[in-house]
């Protein structure tokens, strides 16, 4: 082998070690979405359980189901949720919140979850 064959490779190594950077970032970026998404479906989740709970505490009081969605409303708010749906049936209560999820730069990512509360 003359010098003239070995110099024809030379940063071959170079030019695989940078592509093999790039694919590693790709796999943490993908990573890091899907860490965001689970822990945004987390928050939404402990969100909705405590939502419906205040809403089904309420409306084990004697003030009726619209109270029941202003607590469950209040509760959501507090855990930095939005309150989606709300809906008394008996003395159950059935949430539906949303979250914000991770940023993502070309469209707005919302997580939602749903509970119910109550007695029994």
């Amino acid at each position: 082998m003359t010098f003239r064959e070995a110099r024809g490779e030379s940063g071959a190594a170079t030019v695989l070690v940078v592509a093999m950077a790039g694919v590693l970032m790709f796999v943490m970026v993908g990573l890091a979405a899907v860490g965001g998404l689970v822990t945004a479906q987390r928050r939404a989740q402990a969100a909705a359980d405590l939502a419906a709970l205040g809403g089904a505490s309420a409306l084990a009081g004697v003030r009726g189901s619209a109270d029941a969605c202003a607590a469950a409303a209040r509760v959501a708010g507090a855990n930095a949720a939005a309150l989606d749906a709300c809906t008394p049936d008996g003395r159950t209560v059935r949430v539906t919140v949303s979250v914000d999820g991770p940023d993502v730069p070309w469209r707005e990512v919302r997580v939602s979850a749903e509970a119910r509360a109550g007695p029994g």
